[in-house]
């Protein structure tokens, strides 16, 4: 693999994957966000981890390979060699079973290959920014969050999706959250999944409910101009 450039305020990145059109996809999304620094690729099935590891990457994208065992053996290694390093997982899978496995391993976060490539490179920044946070609920979990309260201060949601709830609450469109937020509007739906997710909600209606049931109102900062 070759290096390009030294280490500047863009974030340093490899690819890891054995699929050189998911390679492509990647450069492309990341082309024109200004952000990142791609560094090169290693091949996820042959390719060296020490390699990796020399080019001294802040981040590294894994692709799941099909949702291999060597993928989540990969994670593990990376993060043993580089701790400090963010490992991202692109998968195709978003089941429960599969991201525990790949976050038990030291994974940073997972990104669905479904993402269109223009946003790839504002997900990679909002996980490494800790705005973006997998958590474990089994389904049992999930059936009851409907029937307990949850107090802002113990919910599933991170910061950033809390602001975005209670945005929502407040009546602010998705391109008034993305204003007062200083992000783009598929930054916000983004959010807004994993707030339906965690909240086990369908819509907005829903969830500006549960957040009045529940007390997760914000403080008049978050309140819609």
């Amino acid at each position: 693999m070759q290096v390009v450039g030294a280490r500047g305020s863009m974030k340093r990145l490899v690819v890891v994957a054995d699929n050189s059109l998911i390679v492509e996809a990647i450069a492309i999304g990341l082309r024109k966000s200004g952000e990142f620094k791609l560094l090169g690729h290693v091949n996820g099935r042959s390719g060296s981890v020490q390699a990796i590891v020399e080019a001294d990457p802040d981040v590294v994208l894994v692709d799941d390979m099909d949702g291999s065992a060597h993928a989540v053996d990969l994670v593990e290694r990376i993060k043993a060699e580089n701790s400090g390093a963010a490992v991202i997982v692109l998968t195709t899978s978003m089941e429960s079973e599969w991201l525990d496995a790949i976050f038990e391993a030291g994974a940073t976060g997972a990104i669905s290959k479904a993402t269109h490539p223009a946003a790839l490179a504002t997900l990679v920044r909002e996980t490494i920014d800790g705005h973006v946070v997998h958590v474990y609920k089994s389904s049992g979990a999930r059936r009851s969050a409907r029937t307990n309260p949850v107090a802002a201060d113990q919910s599933p949601l991170t910061s950033r999706e809390l602001e975005v709830l209670q945005l929502v609450a407040a009546g602010s469109t998705n391109g008034e959250i993305a204003q007062k937020l200083w992000v783009t509007e598929q930054t916000v739906k983004f959010h807004l999944s994993n707030v339906y997710r965690k909240l086990d909600v369908g819509n907005r209606t829903e969830a500006s409910h549960y957040a009045h049931v529940n007390g997760m109102i914000g403080t008049p900062e978050f309140a819609a101009t």
